[in-house]
């Protein structure tokens, strides 16, 4: 049966994954009928078209039908049901997408604003050659090793606002890559975290505006280059700002560039990148690539360094090189993000896997703030970030055959665990108070500086990198999260989920055990089996961490890395 919801909106959002509309709606929105008008618009969803239908009435939304059948019971149909609401609560303002069903909620947005205006939001079908559609190549290999890789890398830019404060960036790229007992690359899934002040003009850039207690940022509200105020100082606006952060995939058509989107240009390189080593890798950017900006080389630069550089190429080279910039320009290795340096640290991570062979790769991110962990000796709040990357492989049915998960905490500085990762705030703003010497007392106040500001992003380090000095009551985070990983293999995301409802704490997302002293907690272990008890005791023996808390939400990442996930073809012949 057809999953059809009802709704009353007045808004037109951009979004990705626009399909078409057979009615034309440019010259109805805003205009002023007498009578209904119904307009029809597509989108790809998760599973397979999402439909709406908007009903115009003197020249407003009156009413839409959305028909989003293909989609995922329980995941996506969450989000036909939930959306709805939460458009005609914000009326004209951005709707968030509903969590864990991110690619349906971005097609019911965009299916609306295809009916609404087909000529801004094209209908873009796609055919078996484009796409994630597109038949992988046949890759067969003895061996198999998965790593993961993130670069860090402050910015100061890009430029100022009209009040001539300075924007600054951060600029995060995480690689998903698959290696030969050689070092080739099988194939790989790269994305990318940029996070802006809120004073840069972008529509669609994430934004943070510092710490709570640090004064706000200057905001551009309406990105339209004029400075509009401050941003709120408070921690419902830091809690916000981070939860909604998306990645350049996630942006998808919002984030264009000269040729194409990011994920398009980044696709090209992904390809171009198979069958290589790191050092070769290396080697490719050095000679073909600008030593002034990191982009491949083109027959028409006007730099006089990447001219010669240029014509020292062979004509293959000119020919290859061509084929390259017809869909990637972007540049490799700058201010921007360094995508060689996070690949080169997924080989130097890389693990070996026990696998027949894996249908799709999917990477996904989750990000959060938290309002802790406590305080400091002067009763001043610590604030935490933290963003959960999981890296994984599924068979043709969805089941998990490799995973890889990591994550990142940054805390302010008056935290006073030695191995914690640190940020200060951008420079300009107030610092934040600072315990040197990690004894819980605190030193002074930190001053944010474009030095500190940039060493400290630089510096960041996973949980995973930071080892053994992460200890936790049971082993250290990663010895947990390897054994919550071999407990995932051969299950569906849906069936993680579902052992997660049935098997953890509702209170704080902890495995259960038999010596709990909350009663939920009790009363929900009383009800498991004798085997479901044996196996939970097993679980906590190494594994006692949650999954999802203020620390972060495994699960959300393990479901975007599904959602985002690209069909290959793997097959590991031993």
């Amino acid at each position: 049966m057809k999953k059809i919801v009802k709704l009353s909106i007045c808004l037109a959002l951009a979004c990705s994954m626009v399909a078409c509309s057979p009615k034309n709606a440019s010259d109805t929105v805003g205009g002023n009928q007498s009578t209904d008008n119904v307009l029809t618009g597509k989108a790809k969803g998760f599973g397979g078209e999402v439909i709406a239908t908007v009903t115009l009435k003197e020249g407003k939304i009156v009413d839409v039908k959305i028909d989003g059948s293909k989609e995922t019971k329980g995941i996506g149909t969450l989000a036909i049901e939930k959306l709805p609401d939460k458009i005609v609560e914000t009326g004209n303002k951005d709707v968030d997408v509903v969590s864990g069903a991110t690619v349906t909620s971005k097609a019911i947005i965009a299916a609306v604003n295809n009916a609404l205006d087909p000529e801004k939001y094209p209908y873009i079908a796609e055919d078996e050659t484009s796409g994630v559609t597109k038949t992988p190549e046949v890759v067969v290999a003895a061996e198999v090793f998965q790593g993961f890789g993130l670069s860090n890398i402050g910015r100061v830019g890009p430029g100022k606002d009209d009040k001539d404060v300075q924007v600054y960036s951060i600029n995060q790229v995480f690689a998903n890559v698959l290696f030969d007992a050689e070092g080739k690359i099988l194939d790989l899934y790269i994305d990318q975290l940029e996070v802006a002040t809120p004073n840069y003009d972008g529509e669609s850039m994430p934004h943070f505006s510092g710490f709570p207690g640090q004064k706000g940022y200057n905001l551009d509200s309406n990105h339209d280059g004029v400075i509009d105020g401050l941003t709120e100082d408070t921690d419902d606006n830091f809690l916000a700002e981070t939860s909604s952060w998306a990645t350049k995939r996630d942006r998808g058509e919002d984030y264009r560039m000269g040729t194409g989107t990011w994920a398009s240009q980044m696709d090209k390189f992904q390809s171009l990148f198979v069958g290589k080593t790191v050092a070769e890798i290396k080697e490719w950017y050095t000679k073909y690539c600008s030593d002034v900006n990191g982009r491949p080389l083109k027959a028409d630069s006007s730099n006089e360094a990447d001219v010669t550089k240029y014509s020292a190429l062979s004509d293959e080279d000119k020919t290859m090189l061509a084929d390259v910039v017809s869909g990637a320009t972007m540049s490799l290795n700058d201010s921007h993000g360094n995508i060689i340096e996070a690949i080169e640290i997924a080989y130097n991570n890389r693990k070996g896997l026990d696998i027949k062979g894996a249908a799709s790769i999917g990477l996904g991110l989750d990000s959060s703030g938290r309002i802790g962990p406590g305080k400091d000796d002067k009763d001043v709040s610590v604030y935490s970030i933290n963003e959960v990357y999981a890296n994984t492989l599924f068979d043709a049915e969805g089941k998990i055959v490799a995973i890889h998960v990591d994550q990142l905490e940054i805390a302010t500085p008056n935290y006073d665990g030695e191995s914690m990762p640190h940020f200060s705030g951008f420079p300009g703003q107030e610092g934040y108070n600072l315990d040197a010497n990690h004894d819980g007392a605190v030193d002074g106040v930190s001053v944010p500086t474009e030095e500190t500001y940039t060493n400290e992003i630089s510096s960041w380090k996973t949980k995973r990198d930071r080892g053994e000095s992460y200890v936790m009551g049971t082993g250290n985070w990663s010895s947990q999260m390897d054994k919550f990983e071999s407990m995932f293999i051969g299950k569906t995301v849906g069936e993680v989920e579902e052992w997660f409802a049935k098997y953890c704490s509702d209170l704080n997302g902890r495995p259960l055990k038999a010596d709990s002293s909350k009663d939920e907690d009790v009363k929900k272990y009383s009800a498991l089996t004798s085997e479901e008890q044996a196996m939970l005791a097993d679980v906590v023996t190494g594994a006692t961490m949650s999954l999802k808390d203020s620390h972060g939400d495994i699960l959300s990442a393990i479901r975007k890395s599904f959602e985002n996930k690209v069909t290959i073809d793997l097959t590991v012949s031993k």
